[in-house]
């Protein structure tokens, strides 16, 4: 009896299976394209420019741009940049996007001052990939947050956000346009 339950579960199956592969196809093959995100022309434009307005100044850096929810959009090392500062800039700007839509920054370095007078501030330093040093700048489309540029590598993370500060100024009028 036992095997004549299992023949009839396996020749069901068996019949199911060509639907439920179209099923996955199609649902595998959609992509949301209703959120504002950071176009990936606009995110290279942002970093090459961050880099460059570091590399001018003397500063080998490198750039992370991460997505809202903190997905690696670009990531640059700049010619001669240390090899810790690519884990620095994306530390950085993911600390911007997980945390600038709470506690309503447009730079980190706003929220790291904000911080010194929180007495449980070093708690936050203890979650997974939370940076609490400047040198990030949110990208936002009116007042949602849709990425954020981290830069690391210059001698101060002052010097690190204003590279942030000129890779998002070169996007900024193509930004509201989404180009």
């Amino acid at each position: 009896m036992l095997k004549s339950s299992w023949r009839g579960f396996a020749i069901i199956f068996a019949s199911a299976l060509p639907f439920s592969s179209n099923l996955a196809e199609s649902a595998f093959a959609q992509v949301q394209k209703s959120a504002h995100i950071l176009n990936l022309e606009l995110a290279m434009d942002a970093a090459n420019e961050a880099i460059r307005v570091c590399r001018e100044k003397g500063w080998p850096v490198s750039v992370s741009i991460v997505d809202a929810a903190g997905n690696i959009k670009v990531r640059a090392k700049g010619d001669f940049s240390a090899i810790h500062t690519k884990d620095a800039s994306f530390r950085k700007a993911y600390t911007t996007v997980a945390s600038a839509p709470l506690f309503h920054f447009n730079k980190l370095s706003e929220w790291v001052e904000a911080l010194k007078s929180n007495p449980y501030a070093s708690a936050y330093a203890t979650l997974p990939n939370i940076f609490l040093l400047p040198g990030a700048v949110a990208i936002k489309n009116g007042d949602e947050v849709i990425a954020a540029i981290g830069v690391g590598g210059a001698p101060r993370g002052n010097k690190d956000e204003m590279c942030a500060e000129a890779g998002l100024a070169k996007i900024k009028d193509r930004l509201a346009k989404g180009r």
